[in-house]
């Protein structure tokens, strides 16, 4: 199919764009790498009366560590992430989950913050970035709001977003020495949407005891979440098979995945189960290899 009829604006300026989407309403979209937003608009799901490129903003290509986090600008792609040596060497979680997004087509264009917005959640960004605690910055002509990625999700295809904010950025905290993460999931064929997924960071402390842990789950309800119960199990305690095993059953428990074409119920909490075991057993030897 077409698209609806649009208009096109590329402003140079965050200043520029925010004053486009001010007053504009529903019907005025931003555009990054667009990989969610034109099929959307091919199928006539979505029909926007102006398309605002921001792909020319000099201020959201920011992708780099200042004070104590990771900067990652809403005009970076899944592909930058995936080939940055700073990620693959220092962010393990997000290096294991840039490379698995979509295919590498995709990649290429479609951006980490883009994918965010979508809220889509069989996505794999939003388990990963709730995993690693990372928040959001959004930007608006009364100014810039910080926020939780676990509350910035707010529903299927939802976010905290008003209509004339923007997503300027995501912070990820930067991982102490001790610190490991890890991505994964389960798909049909390569590229299509996670059946399940699961994501993990750990941070252990000088004795080996879990200090601080993240783990996020995709496509286990109608957004990506915290498994809330497995981390408290996993606190205090040391990663060994034990612990890694009561965590497994706890996050499966915690999930919600629903019957599909990809699978039923029973079959995807038990995909959670074994994929949690699967990345915290990936994170531990990360761990280990640095202490």
């Amino acid at each position: 199919m077409i698209t609806a009829p649009f208009e096109y604006a590329a402003p140079k300026s965050l200043k520029e764009a925010l004053a486009l989407l001010r007053g504009g309403g529903s019907d005025r979209k931003v555009l990054a790498g667009g990989q969610s937003l034109i099929p959307m608009m091919r199928f006539r799901l979505a029909a926007p009366s102006m398309l605002i490129d921001i792909t020319r903003i000099p201020e959201l290509g920011v992708f780099e560590e200042e004070d104590g986090y990771l900067r990652i600008g809403a005009i970076i792609t899944h592909g930058q992430m995936e080939c940055s040596p700073m990620i693959k060497d220092r962010y393990p979680l997000l290096f294991t989950t840039a490379s698995v997004v979509a295919d590498p087509i995709v990649r290429q264009r479609g951006t980490l913050c883009g994918a965010l917005v979508h809220a889509d959640p069989a996505g794999d960004w939003g388990a990963a970035l709730i995993a690693a605690r990372a928040e959001v910055v959004i930007s608006s002509q009364s100014g810039e709001r910080r926020m939780p990625v676990d509350e910035f999700l707010v529903d299927t295809f939802t976010t905290a977003l008003t209509e004339d904010e923007v997503l300027k950025e995501v912070r990820v905290p930067v991982p102490s020495a001790r610190t490991g993460g890890n991505y994964q999931k389960i798909e049909r064929k390569v590229g299509d949407f996670a059946t399940a997924g699961v994501a993990a960071c750990v941070t252990v402390d000088d004795k080996g005891a879990i200090a601080q842990v993240g783990i996020g789950l995709c496509a286990a309800g109608p957004i990506s979440r915290r498994a809330v119960s497995a981390e408290r199990r996993l606190m205090g305690n040391t990663l060994d098979d034990a612990a890694i095993a009561a965590a497994g059953a706890q996050a499966a428990a915690e999930a919600e995945p629903v019957a599909d074409t990809r699978g039923p119920v029973d079959y995807k909490r038990d995909m959670f189960r074994v994929l949690t075991i699967r990345a915290l057993r990936a994170t531990r030897t990360i761990v280990e290899g640095r202490r």
